[in-house]
């Protein structure tokens, strides 16, 4: 890559870590394999730079990477067995040590169900619970129906309260 796309791509780099990390994570890669997944992400991102509709939003183009490479990770052998254990998101205001401890156990209980759930009902609920997109966005995002993105989001959102209820119910909270 040469002339402008080469600095359209280090601005990208720049600009959209954190959310591709973030999104990483969201999607069950283990804190220990963040940048190399990240990684193969961006080698995506270079390659078809020249092929994206840049009056389109990056983030679902992002996402649909990302999501992509999440998969893959996962179809590894060596992965399979392993469960993820997210580590809790930084805030960025500052409140009190306790409320820090109080979000941070919150952030790794939500994670942590959210990994139980299937990697395509997952995907689903990440875009819209947690990024915001609609249906529509994330039916073009994942290439699937809509009917598809709104049955997902259902038995993604079932499975996700579920665990987040037993949870609650194993740890005492109420």
């Amino acid at each position: 890559m040469a002339g402008p796309r080469a600095s359209d791509f280090r601005q990208l780099y720049k600009e959209q870590l954190a959310y591709v990390l973030r999104t990483l994570r969201r999607l069950g890669i283990r804190p220990a394999e963040l940048e190399d997944a990240a990684h193969d992400v961006f080698v995506v991102v270079h390659r078809k730079l020249d092929c994206y509709d840049s009056q389109r939003p990056i983030r679902p183009w992002l996402f649909g990477i990302a999501f992509r490479t999440a998969a893959h990770y996962f179809e590894r052998a060596h992965h399979r067995r392993e469960v993820s254990s997210p580590t809790p998101e930084r805030s960025d205001e500052r409140p009190s040590a306790e409320e820090q401890l109080v979000d941070a156990e919150a952030r790794t209980a939500v994670l942590s169900a959210l990994a139980t759930v299937d990697l395509d009902q997952r995907a689903v609920c990440i875009l819209h619970d947690l990024d915001g997109l609609s249906a529509a966005e994330i039916a073009r995002t994942l290439d699937i129906p809509l009917n598809t993105v709104y049955s997902r989001l259902r038995a993604g959102r079932l499975q996700w309260a579920r665990t987040l209820r037993r949870q609650r119910l194993l740890g005492g909270d109420t």
